[in-house]
C-alpha cells in the first residue's frame, strides 16, 4: 500500500486530494493536542527514518517556518520520501495577494476573502489567521515566511527536487516536486504534462 505523509495537517478530517484515496495516510503535527499519528516539528523530519513515504502532502504549512528552516523542512521531505516520491504542496501566494490589495485598494486589516472560517483579511494571509492564533495562545500558528510562484519553485529546487511544477490558485500556489522524473503512474494520477 502507498504511503503520504500529511506534513501539519492538524487532523484527518480535513479532507487531503482525492489521489491520495486508498493510501495509508500518517498525519504528522507539531501540536500533539491535535492527536496525529506522529508529533514532530517538520524541521525534525530528518530524525525519522528515511525513504518511508511515497508522497509527502504538506498543505499552508511552510509559511509557519522562517526562510532559514526552509532548507530542514524540505531536506526532511526528501529524506522520507521513497526514491520515486513526491511532495504536494501549497502555500499562500504573496505577490498574488498584493497585486489584489492593490488592484482593489485594500488595507491590512481589510477582508480579502470569505472562508469556512469566516473573513479572512490581508494581515490574516501575510502574518496568520489571527482569530486562531489568539483563541489558541499558540503562536507557531503564525506565519514566518512568504511565497510566490518562483520562490517557492527554487526553494524546492534548492533542497534536492530535481522535477519541479507549479501552479497558481486563488491567493496560493500549488507545487509537485519529484526527487526523480514522474513515472507515467505519477504523471496519470496527478495529471501532469507528459
Amino acid at each position: 500500500m502507498k504511503r503520504v505523509l500529511n506534513v501539519g495537517g492538524a487532523s484527518k478530517a480535513i479532507p487531503i486530494p482525492v489521489h491520495y484515496q486508498g493510501w495509508d495516510h500518517v498525519l504528522l503535527d507539531v501540536d500533539a493536542n491535535q492527536r496525529p499519528d506522529v508529533v514532530c516539528d517538520a524541521r525534525e523530519l530528518k530524525n525519522l527514518p528515511g525513504d518511508l513515504y511515497d508522497a509527502v502532502y504538506c498543505s499552508h504549512n511552510l509559511e509557519h517556518y522562517w526562510r532559514h528552516d526552509m532548507p530542514r523542512v524540505l531536506g526532511g521531505f526528501v529524506h522520507v520520501l521513497r526514491s520515486h516520491g513526491f511532495a504536494e504542496v501549497a502555500v499562500p501566494d504573496l505577490k498574488a495577494v498584493f497585486a489584489d490589495v492593490l488592484r482593489r485598494g485594500l488595507d491590512l486589516n481589510d477582508t480579502l476573502y470569505d472562508s469556512d472560517s469566516g473573513p479572512i483579511t490581508v494581515n490574516d494571509v501575510i502574518y496568520g489567521h489571527g482569530k486562531q492564533i489568539a483563541a489558541s495562545g499558540r503562536d507557531f500558528y503564525a506565519h514566518k515566511n512568504g511565497f510566490s510562484q518562483p520562490a517557492l519553485a527554487a526553494a524546492l529546487r534548492d533542497a534536492g527536487f530535481a522535477w519541479v511544477f507549479t501552479s497558481p490558485g486563488p491567493y496560493e500556489v500549488r507545487a509537485l516536486a519529484f526527487k526523480r522524473e514522474p513515472t507515467p503512474e505519477q504523471r496519470a494520477l496527478l495529471k501532469l504534462p507528459t
